[in-house]
């Protein structure tokens, strides 16, 4: 059992860091895109919080996927 154990944690950090080398470090090349730059995340986030909001029953704001949920009343 502790084999077994040993082996996939193992396997697991061997797996996470072949991704660090070739996705982080660009092992085989490539670039990084623009998209991912602070100044692009930090003009979306901007425009997603300027979007109007328009009248209708109370929501809830996920933060996560910004999706609203309407909140309904407990009498109905």
């Amino acid at each position: 059992m502790s084999k077994m154990l040993l082996a996939c944690m193992g396997v697991t950090a061997l797996g996470f860091t072949l991704d660090h080398i070739v996705s982080d470090r660009k092992l085989f090349g490539g670039t990084t895109p623009k998209t991912m730059s602070k100044e692009w995340q930090d003009e979306t986030e901007r425009m997603k919080n300027a979007w109007p909001r328009t009248a209708g029953p109370p929501v809830v704001l996920n933060p996560i996927t910004r999706q609203n949920f309407i909140i309904k009343s407990s009498d109905s």
